[in-house]
């Protein structure tokens, strides 16, 4: 057993040294630099330890408006993508014909540039001196008033925004879903035909419990993604996020380390330590929930 366990940790080990060095690491270096006050970059020194970076970043204007989008930004995309996928994925599982040349459709925005796409949402929602963009064309041929979605109101930026990241992120979820629904057993569905079971009933006792590890990891990795979420909104409102008003967490710590206010990695770092705390809350918050799910569903 023993030469077992020794041969198993030795094919481990080029693994180990991997995430230790990239990730382990790179992590307790992190959470040293937000400890160090004062810390400068040139000379490589700082003039004492204490929780000031942690005080000043969570009174910053910026940081506190890059919360305060991330979060929305969160909240409305995480849901809406989710079931949006769900919807569609249900709709592609019940055709036959040209299946996979939908699901090809569907798939094609999560293989296309971000940048790219990016570039295609502000030409369709941009509003220049020569044109109104496509949406706003649309708006006043319904009898609205054309809106900057790009340089106007922050509703505006944050609705352009929103609908771009469901865009860019529907894709891997509706493949996700796809595959879930197809290995959910048939003879489930078969017998509850038999039973004379409706629709809506079969979809809420059969599939949506089958599938519902799948829809809970979406969650989980979709609040992840959306907490990280900085190139879409450079694609989108350009690099100085901050005049804009549409910085993100992510984009903030960016700022500090590399942007016009950079050079400041112990205040990135302690935005960043806030990040990890954040996004490690939410994570545990959901795993317990899809946990007391998954047991209510097996006691039912």
């Amino acid at each position: 057993m023993n030469k077992h366990n020794s041969k198993a940790w030795l094919y481990l080990l080029p693994a180990l040294l991997f995430l230790g060095a990239f990730m382990v690491y790179p992590l307790i270096d992190v959470f040293v630099y937000s400890a160090e006050e004062g810390y400068n970059f040139a000379s490589q020194s700082y003039f004492g330890v204490g929780l000031y970076n942690y005080s000043y970043v969570l009174h910053d204007t910026y940081f506190l408006q890059a919360v305060k989008n991330t979060f929305i930004l969160v909240i409305i995309t995480v849901p809406v993508s989710t079931l949006l996928a769900l919807f569609i994925s249900l709709g592609l599982s019940s055709i036959r014909p040209l299946r996979n040349l939908y699901q090809t459709i569907y798939f094609l925005p999560y293989v296309t540039n971000t940048l790219a796409v990016g570039l295609v949402f502000m030409v369709l929602f941009q509003k220049t001196e020569y044109t109104d963009g496509l949406i706003n064309l649309l708006i006043q041929w319904s009898g609205g008033n054309s809106v900057d979605f790009i340089s106007g109101p922050y509703w505006a930026k944050m609705t352009v925004l929103c609908v771009y990241t469901i865009w860019v992120v529907m894709p891997f979820k509706i493949l996700i879903l796809t595959s879930a629904l197809a290995s959910v057993n048939q003879d489930y569905y078969k017998a509850a035909k038999v039973d004379g079971t409706s629709a809506f009933r079969i979809f809420l006792r059969i599939t949506l419990p089958m599938i519902s590890p799948m829809i809970f990891y979406l969650v989980i990795t979709g609040f992840i993604g959306a907490f990280k979420a900085y190139s879409d909104v450079v694609a989108l409102f350009g690099t100085d996020l901050n005049a804009a008003g549409m910085n993100t967490i992510v984009g903030y710590i960016y700022d500090m380390l590399y942007g016009n206010s950079g050079g400041f990695p112990s205040y990135a770092s302690a935005a960043a330590v806030i990040l990890f705390i954040i996004v490690l809350t939410i994570t545990c918050i959901n795993l317990m929930v899809s946990r007391s799910y998954a047991g209510h569903g097996r006691k039912e």
